[in-house]
């Protein structure tokens, strides 16, 4: 079947069939994607069982809640950064820390303070280096963003994350922090480790028929948001990890690399208040001012919320 064939068949089924209100933007993406799917059947003879085996594979992965990691695995996260990315250039936005993606691991309504918070619940202390991350939140000039709101949230040493892992205490690892008058923020955590897609999932089972790993390095996540300014989803990975440029999410970008730097000076661990020597790492983030000429930064998505 030739395309405009297929262009008509499901312009009869999904648009001269209406008997009702329609949504015209929900009518025009579904004609066009249902157009190329058709279209990929016919050109890849692709077998009726071959069909029903993906809606399989889709009710499954939706009823093992790994959409958003399938999301992140096949590149469709990156790809919306790099076409948000192509957005902001043409409508003058430069400069400002790099977005990446979210990933599906969020956790809304995280304890806040102001300036510093201690994110781990303790129950690592023994297990796992300890972490101090601190920057400081400016405008792309290096003006200070006072009371700037920083979401942070990353995993445990075995790579899970509070809420999903029902062993973890509520909000471990999660906090907001408002930057000071300063702009600067201080999170005490706990080093972060990479993790892998679990093994019998849908994700990596389809990873697996395209010969890929499902491996994350350590990172950690942010959200970073302040009145004029647009929003920022991003995360730093962290130096020397194996899969530091060999990400399965495509999240690692240039600037988005940050060194844990070993402290074992004695004023030094006095000075931050910790008992032992430690990891820091410095990340400042900068914010693009907002624009009327841009959509907006803010993506609408269903989020967990506590």
């Amino acid at each position: 079947m030739e395309r405009k064939q297929i262009s008509n068949l499901v312009k009869q089924m999904n648009v001269d069939s209406a008997t009702g209100p329609v949504d015209t933007r929900v009518q025009e993406i579904i004609v066009r994607l249902v157009t190329d799917l058709f279209q990929a059947i016919e050109e890849l003879d692709i077998q009726p069982s071959e069909v029903w085996k993906g809606l399989e594979y889709l009710t499954d992965a939706g009823q093992a809640n790994e959409l958003g990691l399938l999301a992140a695995g096949l590149g469709l996260e990156h790809f919306l950064d790099l076409r948000a990315d192509e957005i902001d250039l043409k409508a003058g936005i430069t400069g400002g820390t790099p977005r990446t993606i979210e990933g599906p691991l969020y956790v809304a309504g995280a304890p806040e303070s102001v300036g510093f918070a201690r994110m781990d619940d303790g129950s690592e202390s023994n297990k796992i280096d300890t972490l101090i991350i601190e920057g400081t939140v400016t405008d792309t000039e290096g003006n200070p963003i006072e009371n700037a709101k920083v979401e942070i949230w990353h995993a445990n040493s075995l790579g899970n994350y509070s809420f999903f892992d029902k062993a973890q205490s509520e909000f471990n690892l999660r906090r907001t922090i408002f930057t000071n008058d300063k702009g600067k923020y201080v999170a005490l955590t706990t080093m972060p480790v990479g993790y892998g897609c679990p093994p019998e999932g849908t994700t990596q089972a389809l990873l697996n028929k395209l010969g890929r790993h499902g491996n994350r390095p350590s990172h950690v996540h942010y959200f970073v948001s302040a009145p004029g300014f647009r929003k920022l989803t991003t995360q730093f990975n962290i130096e020397g990890d194996q899969y530091l440029w060999d990400d399965f999410a495509f999240a690692t970008r240039d600037g988005l690399v940050a060194t844990a730097v070993d402290v074992t000076d004695s004023s030094e661990i006095k000075r931050y208040g910790v008992d032992r020597p430690f990891k820091h790492i410095t990340f400042n983030i900068s914010l693009a001012k907002d624009s009327v000429s841009a959509p907006s930064a803010e993506v609408e998505r269903r989020r967990l919320c506590a």
